[in-house]
């Protein structure tokens, strides 16, 4: 039955023209002429990822040779006396150095899994961390070989640096070999693939020319470490996430759109090279940065945007809620390498590898299983 038409005259219900009804999930948040929405699952699962981390770093703080409670930890923060020392200057900047290259590491790792289109994709295939490595364990050797052992000005100053210009080297190469007349997210899979797989066996054959002594000292900085870390190693890292965060965030509308067809996403007005190529300059620069910092940590850019993914419930992986996730997976990661083996402690990377291997081949299981069905 069809409902009767308004009399000559009579001013249509103003129901007929009613706003569409927002979802109660979602809250415009309004400063001035400003507005933002605010999705509130990911705003909640994000505070509880920030109290977790912070957790984490806790207890992480609690272990060395002066064993600590949790509440000293906060106490020696903003007092005095000898636990602030060792609080402040010994352990706090390995804590803030694991979160922060953890959520660098997942940062990047969400922006270049959106580009791809690909939940397989991480830094690594962009040769970041084997362009590093590469660079560090080729100066590792040959100061060894010519100074009779790393200097200290080597190892605090030059690895840091090395590895920054390193990872660099590497992605512009995979960028320059993947380049034709435009940036593809497959075809940029693939030759990360290829040059990955070239820079870890002239990695190898590096270590296999410098003597045994430099060759552990580089295994154990390749493994990713984060055994020593000063504030010198917070302070690049928060730097670079301060200025690439809100950079990621403004190029958030173009990752939405790069999950479309290029054709789809030329219609939508966005510039497909220009907005893959500074997003994926902006992965770069949070990888390298983070793997000069703590060494190539693995899995962490892998795993942290998909589980963020699925946390959130989002149709791709959400920069801010991936960023804290990847700093809790490190922060557990650190705890777990200081405490399961105690008093030996492992590195951080051999940690996150073995509990992201397994996560791996559950994405891959789960591929072959979308690709079937």
């Amino acid at each position: 039955m069809t409902p009767p038409l308004p009399r000559p005259g009579r001013a249509v219900p103003p129901t007929a023209t009613a706003a569409p009804v927002r979802p109660p999930h979602e809250r415009p948040l309004r400063v001035g002429p400003v507005s933002w929405l605010i999705r509130l699952r990911p705003a909640a699962v994000a505070l509880v990822l920030l109290a977790a981390v912070t957790l984490l770093m806790a207890l992480t703080m609690r272990i060395g040779d002066i064993p600590l409670t949790v509440p000293e930890v906060f106490r020696a923060i903003t007092g005095d006396g000898p636990e602030h020392f060792v609080v402040m200057e010994l352990r706090l900047p390995r804590a803030l150095t694991g979160a922060l290259v953890g959520a660098a590491l997942a940062l990047a790792g969400a922006i270049t899994q959106a580009i791809a289109r690909n939940p397989l994709a991480s830094p690594d295939i962009l040769g970041v961390t084997t362009g590093a490595s590469v660079a560090v364990v080729a100066a590792i050797v040959a100061a060894g070989s010519t100074a009779g052992g790393p200097s200290g000005a080597l190892a605090e100053v030059g690895i840091p640096l090395l590895a920054l210009v390193g990872g660099l080297a590497g992605a512009l190469t995979v960028y320059l070999l993947a380049w034709r007349r435009g940036l593809d997210g497959y075809r940029l899979v693939l030759v990360g693939i290829g040059v990955t797989a070239v820079f870890t066996n002239v990695k190898y054959w590096l270590l296999t020319l410098g003597d045994v002594n430099d060759s552990s000292r580089a295994m154990v900085w390749i493994s990713g470490s984060l055994n020593g870390r000063g504030w010198e190693h917070v302070y690049p890292t928060a730097l670079a996430l301060a200025v690439l965060v809100p950079l990621a965030l403004l190029g958030t509308r173009s990752l939405g759109a790069l999950r479309f067809g290029d054709d789809t996403v030329t219609g939508l007005g966005v510039r497909t090279n220009l907005a893959r190529g500074l997003m994926i300059l902006a992965a770069v620069l949070l990888a390298a940065v983070a793997t000069a910092s703590a060494g190539p940590i693995s899995f962490v850019a892998l795993a942290a945007p998909q589980i963020a993914l699925r946390l959130t419930g989002a149709a791709q992986p959400p920069l801010v809620v991936s960023a804290l996730t990847g700093a809790v997976l490190t922060a557990a990661a650190d705890l777990l390498a200081r405490t399961v083996f105690s008093p030996v402690e492992l590195p951080v990377g051999v940690v996150t590898a073995v509990l992201g291997a397994p996560y791996l081949i559950y994405l891959l299981v789960r591929a072959r299983k979308e690709a079937r069905s």
